[in-house]
């Protein structure tokens, strides 16, 4: 059963992550095997402040 945990910026839509969970279970299905029903795909938003990169907080 695989679980698939996506962090990204807040900021999309409901429609892109459920583009994006459909493109990513697909991907799965495809890879691995998985039966489309045993994928279970977590979306974490954080805000921008609560990021950093290269020793920098994201802004």
């Amino acid at each position: 059963m695989p679980i698939i945990n996506i962090q990204m910026l807040a900021g999309r839509t409901p429609e892109q992550k459920e583009n994006l969970i459909k493109e990513v279970t697909e991907a799965v299905v495809r890879t691995t095997g998985a039966k489309k029903e045993a994928v279970s795909i977590v979306i974490s938003d954080m805000n921008k402040e609560d990021y950093g990169h290269g020793g920098e907080v994201t802004k």
